[in-house]
């Protein structure tokens, strides 16, 4: 209660002081942020891979700027995309999130294609994302692109619930030093250096390094496992070689040790054991983008890039290689059809050796491979007031062969200021490693020694979305902005848990029970709801936003499905309701307040109950170069639980203050 008061107090304060400041005189210190017309006129890329307008894109995007991160005091890519309207975030303890685009939340992103600056971070062994190993300099963001809804017909294979696109600056734009340090209750130590630098011949670099070392959180029984700590570093060169030519190389290096809890199989007396240890979690890639510009609008695009993860944990180990190479020809046809198309190859070699013997992947030698075609054609039916995109992706998996996914979208701009838009797409997620080589060993009584066993039989395919959306963007003033977006979608082939024939194996002269599962497609459903997101700028000096989810998961298993448990796990797992309120102020001319609140469902899965919480961020800029910032996050609980996926008790996420101090040159 003493947060709250305090809290609210604090929300009073500022803007009695805001107010005091609105003078003429002051107006270097005002918000320093686009208007909202600016806003919606910002270009993305990743609903067409083409710059297009954010209010006349036919997709339910957001982006968040390089001011939403600064200003809300986030400390990671995860938390950044709590900024955003139907993007489920979770934190299960000091390493591990958990993210989903409209339901689905899973520790592993479940069917989101995640990209950093178009290069896939998906993983094919757990159809999904690591989380822990996603990192930049978060002052080097320009914007995160991200779209709610399918987006396989551009981005292929896995873009089935949304597409993040997180997308860094220009080396061009970073030139000059930064230097960054701090600490806190839970993030403890942290130092982030940045260099940037270039000619007068079109050539710029930057190169930084960074590093964190992260603190357990709550742990009612005591067992403080998740403390971690990661260094990383990495460059950019960006070459405007002339005035038609283009080349981008950039790569990173990290390097971690993150504590975790895994429960370890043995077939041997007494069954299990929680293992607390480090995984040890290294990597690098190197990406190259050569782009070459015909004339306005027509341009051609060449991406190759080499991704290494090496993973190594108490029950499984990953070490893999992943080769990509992506074409795209963007060109204007008559009559004002703006075509592109493009074609794409991955070769992804694995070694998955066996830590223990009861989680195994056989082969343990393996190459994933994905190659992809496509075609989207956008035409005008009424000069800027109609226009209508079709579009189609071809695609080869090596887990499960050919497949589709087409899309259609139709946008309707009434007014100027005013925008609706529907689209009807096909999506799909192809099988992973995990689906159709891995067998897995799972202890589950003591007397008798029980086990269940889940494997692939070879004939796991790829999950489908159908997917009917709705949506509608106006800037109703120039103060007041509205976006809503509305969802139906049909999902089928979805996994779930085929029992088959018990039987007892005798291991070491032990006889053992055995319930065997297989890998089945015999879970489909429905998803629907909506997003709504109010912006209001009342004054240079103060903007306010909300925003609103509400999702209906319906589940059930197919016919010819004997799977009991898995329907109550996935509508169970991701929250009902959403809501959040952000405000920016500018106090004076060198002290700024954010303020955040939030609010999430109960997830009765896990056990998780509904919570609200709060963070607050003041910033200070004494001098020009020199920026002081104090954030505190998680404020309205000393502690609070918001997913499940450990061993053991649900973790607390602490309360948590940070003080930062940032120099740049």
């Amino acid at each position: 209660m003493w947060i709250s008061d305090r809290l609210a107090a604090c929300f009073l304060l500022a803007a009695t002081l805001a107010s005091a400041q609105q003078s003429d005189s002051a107006s270097e210190g005002r918000l320093k942020g686009l208007s909202l017309e600016q806003l919606g006129n910002i270009e993305v890329t990743t609903v067409s891979k083409g710059p297009v307008r954010v209010s006349q894109t036919a997709a339910a995007i957001y982006v968040i700027t390089q001011e939403d991160i600064r200003r809300s005091g986030v400390r990671s890519l995860p938390e950044a995309l709590r900024l955003a309207p139907g993007v489920d975030v979770a934190q299960i303890d000091s390493v591990k999130w958990a993210v989903g685009i409209r339901g689905f939340e899973s520790r592993l992103s479940r069917a989101v294609l995640v990209l950093i600056d178009g290069r896939s971070v998906y993983s094919p062994l757990f159809h999904g994302v690591y989380w822990e190993v996603q990192d930049t300099l978060l002052e080097d963001v320009e914007r995160i692109e991200v779209i709610r809804g399918p987006g396989g017909t551009i981005w292929g294979a896995n873009a089935v619930n949304g597409v993040i696109n997180i997308i860094t600056k220009s080396a061009h734009d970073t030139k000059g030093t930064v230097v960054s340090m701090g600490g806190g209750s839970v993030e403890q130590g942290m130092a982030n250096v940045r260099v940037g630098g270039g000619n007068d011949r079109g050539f710029d670099y930057r190169f930084y390094a960074k590093g964190t070392d992260e603190a357990p959180e709550f742990h009612r029984d005591n067992r403080p496992f998740d403390d971690w700590r990661r260094a990383q570093g990495g460059f950019r060169t960006d070459w405007e070689i002339d005035s038609r030519d283009s080349l981008t190389v950039q790569g990173d290096l990290y390097n971690g040790l993150a504590g975790e809890s895994v429960r370890v199989t043995s077939l041997s007396p007494p069954g299990s054991r929680v293992a607390d240890q480090n995984a040890q979690l290294s990597g690098g890639n190197i990406l190259a983008r050569w782009q070459r510009t015909f004339s306005a609008g027509s341009d051609i695009q060449i991406q190759g890039y080499y991704d290494r993860v090496n993973r190594l944990q108490a029950n499984q180990a990953e070490y893999r290689n992943t080769f990509d190479v992506d074409f795209v020809h963007h060109l204007r046809l008559k009559g004002g059809q703006d075509f592109i198309y493009g074609a794409g190859v991955r070769e992804s070699p694995a070694s998955l050796p066996s830590v223990v013997p009861t989680y195994v992947f056989s082969p343990n030698q393996r190459i994933d491979q994905l190659y992809t075609a496509y075609a989207q054609d956008t035409i005008p039916l009424l000069t800027d007031k109609l226009s209508f995109r079709a579009g189609a992706k071809l695609l080869h998996s090596s887990f499960s062969g050919f497949d589709i996914e087409p899309s259609a979208r139709l946008l309707w701009t009434p007014t100027a200021s005013g925008t609706v838009w529907g689209a009807v797409t096909r999506a799909v997620r192809t099988p992973s490693d995990t689906e159709d080589t891995l067998q897995n060993t799972a202890f589950v009584s003591a007397s008798p020694l029980t086990f269940s066993r889940t494997s692939g039989d070879g004939r796991f395919t790829a999950e489908t979305l159908l997917g009917y959306e709705l949506g509608y963007r106006s800037l109703i003033s120039k103060t007041v902005s509205i976006d809503i977006a509305t969802f139906y979608n049909r999902y089928n082939n979805l996994l779930s848990l085929e029992p088959r024939t018990p039987y007892t194996e005798v291991d070491d002269g032990t006889p053992v029970l055995i319930y065997p599962y297989i890998n089945g497609n015999g879970v489909q459903g429905t998803t629907k709801g909506f997003e709504i997101t109010p912006n209001w700028k009342p004054r240079d000096w103060w903007r306010l936003e909300a925003s609103y989810s509400w999702l209906l998961m319906d589940m059930s298993t197919a016919a010819s499905s004997l799977d009991t448990t898995t329907v109550s796990s996935l509508e169970r797992s991701s929250p009902r309701h959403q809501g959040r309120i952000q405000s920016y102020f500018d106090i004076f001319r060198n002290l700024e307040l954010s303020a955040t609140w939030r609010y999430v469902s109960v997830v009765p899965f896990y056990l998780v109950s509904g919570y609200q919480t709060a963070d607050v961020r003041f910033g200070w800029r004494p001098v020009q170069h020199v920026e002081f910032a104090i954030t505190g996050q998680n404020l309205l609980q000393p502690h609070h639980a918001e997913f499940g996926g450990d061993p053991g008790l649900l973790v607390g996420i602490k309360r948590n203050v940070f003080a930062s101090l940032t120099l740049r040159r």
